[in-house]
């Protein structure tokens, strides 16, 4: 019997409609010869179950369950396709596991943790994971211009602590320009991080769980024509996604064995794609995405192609992974 999974999309953040393109790509390419996919609209002011009529049917939160022609649809698995709150923030991992229906993304407190970047790299520093100097700001705390350049050097990078694709980050040059650039953090989130700039090679690597087994994707390599790879260059074309990445044979031990183990420590489930930029041989992370983008553009979708895993395969996959 085919089981019925829900693909959750949409959610809170700046980044719904990038959700909601992730969602519609796995909906498309989950293989119907063994679900029956329902693509769920998960937002503040209402979540709905859209039929392939786009006919819109309320979803009952009581149960996560909705009402069909008069007969109630209970899923068997849910597809999580929500980057930020609530859906890669523990939000909804923690509703799934206290309603008892798997999901595809990690548990609730992995998801809590990487969602919050100054959380998981100080967790990830007691490993050996090497990440940027960094400096934080909470709202309303006192903003020390000459403390925070003192500790991270110029340039640096402003960013709200709790956000995707880019928003609310700035690269700041000069000092004059570092309030305007917390304010736009402030935008985002009420928590803050302030790093050094570190120039070197960026690298994304994809880590999945593929059939019991921690799987490391091929690596890609990010050439950005901006000055650093913000929206406009994830989205509008603005950078060279490369894969596999041009680094040396140090270089890529290195920084598969990073992921590697951070995703392994932190006992990961689902997708991750974390961030990495090489300092000589050395990798240091800048972030880890649990609910990364999964259009047919994405960067995972793609390392997972030059693994020769399909995005049905690739989808399936996780399903058949949180069944088991």
């Amino acid at each position: 019997m085919k089981k019925k999974v829900a693909i959750i999309m949409g959610g809170y953040s700046s980044e719904y409609k990038i959700s909601l393109k992730s969602g519609t790509v796995v909906y498309e390419y989950l293989d119907k010869a063994f679900f029956d996919a329902y693509r769920i609209h998960i937002f503040k002011d209402k979540w709905i179950y859209v039929a392939p009529d786009n006919t819109e049917h309320l979803v009952n939160k009581d149960d996560f369950s909705v009402l069909i022609n008069n007969k109630t649809i209970h899923f068997d698995c849910v597809f999580n396709a929500i980057h930020g709150s609530p859906g890669e923030d523990g939000l909804m991992q923690g509703y799934f596991e206290l309603l008892g229906i798997p999901q595809t993304s990690c548990d609730y407190y992995q998801a809590a943790l990487t969602f919050n970047k100054r959380d998981l790299l100080s967790v990830l520093k007691a490993y050996g994971i090497k990440s940027a100097a960094s400096y934080y700001l909470n709202l309303g705390d006192t903003i020390d211009e000459d403390a925070i350049i003192n500790k991270v050097k110029l340039p640096c990078f402003v960013k709200a602590n709790k956000a995707g694709s880019s928003f609310g980050i700035s690269k700041v040059h000069k000092k004059e320009d570092l309030q305007a650039a917390i304010d736009n953090a402030y935008k985002e989130d009420d928590e803050i991080i302030i790093e050094s700039f570190l120039n070197g090679t960026e690298v994304s690597v994809g880590v999945i769980k593929y059939k019991g087994e921690t799987k490391v994707l091929p690596i890609t390599e990010i050439v950005t024509e901006n000055d650093f790879f913000d929206y406009e260059a994830k989205y509008e074309g603005k950078s060279k996604e490369i894969t596999p990445a041009r680094l040396s044979k140090i270089q890529e031990e290195n920084v598969i064995k990073a992921a590697k183990k951070a995703y392994d420590v932190l006992k990961m489930k689902g997708f991750s794609r974390s961030e990495f930029i090489f300092i000589g041989d050395e990798p240091y992370m800048l972030e880890m995405n649990t609910t990364p983008g999964l259009t047919t553009e994405s960067i995972l979708p793609e390392q997972a192609q030059k693994a020769g895993i399909s995005l049905g395969d690739l989808f399936k996959n996780a399903i058949d992974e949180v069944l088991q």
